[in-house]
């Protein structure tokens, strides 16, 4: 063979090669994205998923991290905590994933924790609100919506101008609702406001009618809410039929109130919901270019507007994620837990860094976003003037 054709069949048995996957080299970033996408809270956990999807595509657009693209490894949690803790076993075993999003519902969310410890791999959570996510002391977890504590002490400002003297609660029968109660029950009665009724509704329940007939005869002013808007459309429904013309506040952020609007109509007027992203009001949000970046990209893949309450989780998650590998310097467990420490910079509901003592001296691994409260009226959203 001449030195020409030495060379030449060198370079092509080089090209050869680098075609191929290196083995044991892994040729994405991967993120495992732990969410519900069948069962109660099967649409919230869909929207957050598109939003996830929307925010690996701008990254990888972007040309990725560290150098390579982020693959989302996406499973369904079925909306049942054994599930959840299943996927994430499955999404860190079998998928090898770094670092997770997830798990959507707060029972979900604290049935994947014990996984977090034992596989030592740090989860990013974008929905849920239980206080003992980021109290029970675990490293891994690290949280961008706000707890029911956060958003029960932003509506202390809030509620005198509502008027509230005496309030009665319907909350899901789970972490994120009684946790709810519990947040904003303590919060009240220490305002000098009584509290009436605690009335409880399992997830798959839908009808409600003896708890709201028993809130309908007591003497309170307000009944508050949480659940997932599938079931909040059915109590505002059927609050709406039984007479009931007390004030109705929500709380938890995932009420998308356009969907209220849509699937509720005329039952849903004259409610107030405490949210955390206000993208009706695009230009007064934190970051006005994300806000409407991230909007332009959600309806041009013909998504509903209703949809954007809840899937900017999925969009700030995803971003939050990569910004903590990036400070990490490697897709490792470790080094992205300590990324998440680092990251600092304006999410779409407002800060997103990390605090490892909240206001209350107790939250670790929490971020403190913007909470607003928002009414429905006439079949339109507006921040009130209070």
């Amino acid at each position: 063979m001449t030195k020409t054709k030495s060379v030449t069949a060198l370079a092509a048995a080089a090209l050869l090669s680098a075609s191929f996957a290196v083995p044991g080299v892994a040729q994405t970033i991967r993120i495992g994205v732990n969410e519900p996408l069948t069962g109660p809270f099967a649409a919230s956990g869909t929207y957050v998923v598109n939003g996830a999807k929307i925010a690996a595509d701008e990254v990888n657009a972007k040309g990725g991290v560290l150098g390579k693209k982020i693959e989302l490894v996406i499973e369904d949690n079925k909306s049942n905590p054994t599930e959840a803790a299943a996927v994430a076993e499955k999404l860190i075993t079998n998928d090898k994933v770094p670092v997770m999003m997830g798990a959507w519902g707060s029972s979900l969310t604290l049935a994947v924790m014990p996984k977090l410890l034992e596989y030592k791999v740090p989860m990013l959570v974008e929905t849920s609100s239980s206080g003992k996510i980021t109290t029970s002391g675990n490293p891994y977890i690290f949280r961008i919506s706000p707890p029911s504590s956060v958003e029960a002490h932003a509506f202390k400002d809030i509620f005198p101008k509502l008027h509230i003297k005496k309030v009665d609660f319907l909350v899901i029968n789970n972490d994120w609702g009684r946790g709810a109660a519990e947040d904003f029950g303590k919060m009240l009665k220490a305002n000098g406001v009584q509290v009436g009724n605690v009335e409880t509704m399992d997830q798959a329940a839908q009808d409600m009618s003896a708890q709201l007939s028993k809130m309908k005869s007591s003497d309170s002013d307000t009944i508050m809410v949480t659940t997932a808007v599938e079931q909040l459309t059915l109590v505002l429904k059927q609050a709406a039929a039984l007479g009931i013309k007390k004030q109705i506040v929500t709380t938890g952020g995932s009420q998308n109130p356009d969907q209220l609007i849509d699937q509720a109509g005329a039952a849903a007027n004259g409610t107030y919901h405490l949210t955390t992203f206000a993208p009706w009001f695009a230009d007064d949000t934190p970051d006005p270019a994300a806000t409407k970046y991230f909007l332009g990209e959600w309806k041009k893949r013909g998504f509903h507007f209703a949809g954007a309450t809840e899937s900017f989780r999925g969009y700030d998650g995803i971003r939050t994620i990569v910004r903590a590998i990036e400070k990490a310097g490697k897709a490792e467990p470790a080094a992205i837990k300590d990324g998440m420490w680092k990251v600092d910079f304006s999410g779409l509901n407002g800060k997103i860094k990390f605090e490892k003592q909240g206001p209350a001296g107790r939250e670790s691994g929490q971020s403190f976003p913007n909470v607003y409260l928002i009414k429905i009226d006439g079949g339109k959203i507006s921040l009130p003037k209070l």
